[in-house]
This record gives structure tokens, C-alpha cells and sequence, in this order.
């Protein structure tokens, strides 16, 4: 077992090490934002640059613009990094814009 330097143990625990990193974050709500770490505090209040939300219905998704976007801390479930070299989706979604992902889900909530 290596033990690492308390430097290194305290930036593998922090978000520091994600800034500039496009993360997808989960919020208490159920929304996926996705965006750039800009900056972050030690309540995890996260500030994202050029963030989307992402919405799923099905086999369909849409990733709505929000812009620079502030996430308070404790709306926060999950922060993880997107791997950049990876599909982020399944080959079997498809991309469909704002105004027919409403559509869809609002027909699939009546």
C-alpha cells in the first residue's frame, strides 16, 4: 500500500482537481447538467461554464443551453468527469431538438 503526501491526499479528494474538466452533475431533481468547472467552494457550490441540460425521454435526448450556470451545494448528488475520448450516449439515442423532446414528454406525463 503506497501512502500519498497530504498534498496529494487533499487534491485527490477535491474538486480542484476537475476544474476545467467537463463534468456531468446530478441534482437532487433529477436534472444532468453538463458543463466546464469553472469554480467550486467547500459547500461544492460549483460554477459551470457553457452548461446543458441534458433531457432524456426513451430513445430521445436534447441538451438544452443554459450558459454560465450556479449550482447550489446541497442540490448536488453526484459530480463526475466525462471522458472526452468516449461516446458520452449509446449509439441507439437519438438527438432531437428542444421544442419535440417537450413534446414527447409532456404527452408521456398525460
Amino acid at each position: 500500500m503506497s501512502w500519498a503526501a497530504p498534498d496529494e491526499l487533499l487534491l485527490s479528494t477535491s474538486l480542484a482537481t476537475y476544474l476545467d474538466k467537463k463534468l456531468l452533475v446530478l441534482l437532487r431533481d433529477g436534472r444532468k447538467l453538463l458543463g466546464l468547472l469553472r469554480s467550486f467552494d467547500q459547500f461544492a457550490n460549483v460554477v459551470l461554464e457553457g452548461a446543458c441540460e441534458r433531457v432524456i425521454v426513451g430513445d430521445l435526448y436534447c441538451d438544452v443551453p443554459l450558459g454560465l450556470y450556479v449550482i447550489r451545494g446541497e442540490n448536488v448528488v453526484l459530480i463526475g468527469e466525462l471522458d472526452l475520448g468516449k461516446e458520452e450516449l449509446p449509439p441507439h439515442m437519438t438527438c432531437v431538438s428542444e421544442a419535440d423532446i417537450r413534446k414527447v414528454s409532456s404527452s408521456n406525463s398525460t
